[in-house]
């Protein structure tokens, strides 16, 4: 095991694509005794398991905790595990494509076609509001409140209670963290309470006066008499919200990062913003805002000649898949012009993200506004990262006009 791989080492986490390289070099999966899991670093061993279905995001369709060899969770952690395990997300077989199923008729491409006026107008206003300032925290000023308001507005969530979604957000995503310590777990717990309870009192509202936002769609979609449940519904808010949100901001900052390290490509974008869609393609890729994706082995895989075992845990390095010299012509070099860029950013398979199109069309309008309102922006302070690597984005981005 090649000891450059920390994660909870602030350089590494600052720059792991030496670590991804040395592992690239070195084997095609390498066990990490600190989190038990298998490391895989190579884009075709982790596109093609992404979609393997000996793997899974849970055992539990197949296994009880004993069986697989796996602790059950606390029994005080339930709240937290009863809502993320009823998210498609966390979901395997017969139940993932029940729920997908349903939740695609409400979360249409025509529904994200429907949101873009909307995304631009909150995008436009974000943006105003930075250039009055004559700048400030890009990551407090657009990056962060603009998913937060599209999920909120696609979710018919009162401006009045905006304000609570992003903390929620934060607290449960904090568990997905590797080793998440029991502080964390009881904020996880306890926002898992609060954001369930206020979702419930949204659906009730709903059910008696229905309207054309996602809520009302999700109680309505239904299949040969085959509905979601409440639960089902609440769990897909959080995770429209936790998805979309926490990895829309991260890659909007983590994006404007790597611009400014990369000045001659900021300038080509700023003189040509019909680059824009590869550059949110190359810039995803180049570096990828949700880095490592989990699996569990339900019956032994063998990833170049190393056999893992059921019950194991893999450790997806999409991060790494898409620095792959073997995948991508000159991976470490940024190249908004990129056209051939199979990266894997938004996952593959059944999990493959259903919010890939809203995320798009917010990257794309945020940036827009920005090249266009403040074409001379600059960074006025070297950033920080937030501790964590699961979630890999910068604590703040300080800007000028």
């Amino acid at each position: 095991m090649h000891v450059s791989f920390d994660p909870w080492s602030p350089a590494f986490v600052a720059d792991p694509y030496p670590a991804y390289a040395a592992l690239r070099a070195t084997g095609r999966a390498h066990y990490f005794e600190p989190t038990r899991q298998w490391l895989v670093p190579h884009h075709a061993d982790v596109s093609a398991l992404l979609r393997d279905r000996r793997l899974g995001r849970t055992y539990l369709h197949r296994f009880g905790h004993e069986e697989f060899g796996v602790a059950a969770p606390p029994a005080e952690h339930e709240p937290f595990h009863t809502l993320n395990g009823h998210g498609i997300l966390d979901l395997e077989a017969q139940d993932h494509t029940r729920i997908r199923r349903l939740v695609a008729k409400a979360f249409t491409p025509r529904r994200v076609e429907e949101l873009a006026p909307t995304v631009e107008r909150l995008a436009a206003g974000l943006v105003d509001d930075l250039v009055a300032a004559g700048g400030g925290d890009l990551l407090g000023a657009v990056a962060e409140p603009l998913p937060v308001a599209v999920i909120a507005e696609m979710l018919g969530v009162p401006e009045a209670d905006r304000r609570l979604l992003r903390p929620w957000s934060a607290a449960i995503c904090a568990m997905f963290e590797l080793n998440p310590p029991e502080e964390t777990a009881r904020a996880a717990v306890r926002a898992s309470v609060e954001f369930s309870a206020y979702l419930r009192e949204l659906i009730a509202a709903r059910r008696s006066d229905p309207g054309a936002d996602l809520v009302s769609g999700l109680i309505a979609a239904h299949d040969d008499e085959d509905r979601l449940s409440e639960q089902e519904i609440v769990s897909t808010c959080v995770l429209l919200l936790n998805a979309g949100h926490e990895a829309t901001v991260n890659a909007t900052v983590n994006s404007w990062r790597v611009l400014f390290e990369h000045p001659a490509q900021l300038e080509s974008l700023r003189a040509d913003r019909a680059l824009l869609p590869t550059a949110v393609e190359e810039l995803l890729r180049y570096d990828t805002p949700a880095p490592m994706f989990t699996r569990w082995v339900l019956d032994d895989v063998e990833i170049g000649g190393t056999l893992i075992p059921r019950g194991a845990q893999v450790a997806l390095l999409l991060a790494s898949a898409n620095r792959d010299p073997e995948r991508f012509t000159d991976p470490d070099r940024l190249d908004l012009s990129r056209q051939d860029n199979p990266h894997i950013s938004f996952g593959a398979g059944i999990h493959y993200c259903l919010g890939a199109p809203l995320a798009r069309v917010e990257l794309a309008a945020s940036f827009r506004e920005l090249l266009r309102k403040a074409p001379r922006m600059r960074l006025v302070a070297e950033p920080e990262w937030k501790p964590g690597y699961v979630m890999r984005g910068l604590g703040g981005l300080e800007v000028e006009i």
